[in-house]
């Protein structure tokens, strides 16, 4: 339950246009549900803006569709991250609503509005990156920012790169996603006086060892100021570029 629900349940109070016991059944999910294998929080998004997201893997399908159902019933949006395909067509014979994006590997039902925080590019090094970074779209598509692709411009070809550069300047977060050696996101954080964010991911050859190399160089990066999250975690850097845009549109700023 979002701070707007909770406050048209309290101004609906005051202005006598529900008693007491109305506003008490309204409420009467605050804070958690217990499903047994799960605990759902139902005052994620009053802590923090947006609900909690359900991770599918590890989870058995009766799991995901239990925890999803849950947040449907009391009228919170439904995402779930890093669902297989195989799985999502199992969870979806038990909610046939969800809607499954295969490259980004997420479901979704949306039934509260988004705010709408605005723009940031999601800049990734190559195709083999695109399922992360697909991840961190659709992620900042729930969270209410509108996500500028701009894809395949790794420092092998930095041609493509600097031809990019006009969209990249328009975004208020800059979210770079890149393997190997990672030297992407530094090369954005010298060019970009925006907050960069950066995503290492797991591709690579031999001694890239899953990411670690990218993981490495994006944190020792001569660009100052780049902020690194966990490698694949292209949803982490979405939630970390809302909690940027959340608080500069609080403060009035740009």
């Amino acid at each position: 339950m979002d701070p707007t629900k909770i406050r048209e349940i309290l101004e609906r109070l005051r202005a006598g246009d529900a008693s007491v016991d109305d506003a008490l059944g309204a409420l009467k999910d605050l804070p958690f549900a217990d499903l047994g294998y799960a605990m759902v929080d139902h005052h994620r998004a009053l802590r923090q803006g947006v609900p909690e997201v359900i991770l599918g893997e590890g989870k058995s399908v009766a799991q995901i569709a239990g925890i999803a159902r849950e947040l449907a019933r009391t009228g919170q949006n439904v995402f779930v991250t890093r669902l297989s395909a195989e799985k999502a067509a199992d969870v979806r014979r038990e909610m046939p609503e969800l809607v499954y994006v295969e490259a980004s590997r997420t479901a979704t039902l949306e039934q509260a509005p988004i705010p709408d925080l605005g723009v940031a590019a999601v800049v990734s090094a190559g195709t083999s990156d695109l399922p992360v970074a697909e991840e961190c779209v659709e992620t900042m598509r729930m969270l209410g920012i509108r996500a500028e692709r701009v894809y395949d411009v790794g420092v092998a070809g930095i041609h493509r790169l600097l031809h990019k550069r006009a969209e990249i300047e328009r975004a208020s977060v800059i979210v770079v996603v890149a393997g190997m050696e990672g030297a992407l996101a530094s090369v954005v954080g010298g060019m970009s006086e925006r907050p960069v964010i950066a995503v290492p991911t797991s591709i690579g050859y031999g001694a890239a060892f899953q990411g670690l190399a990218a993981l490495l160089g994006m944190l020792t990066s001569c660009a100052s100021g780049v902020t690194v999250v966990n490698i694949d975690n292209g949803f982490g850097a979405a939630f970390a570029a809302a909690r940027i845009l959340r608080a500069a549109k609080a403060t009035g700023s740009r």
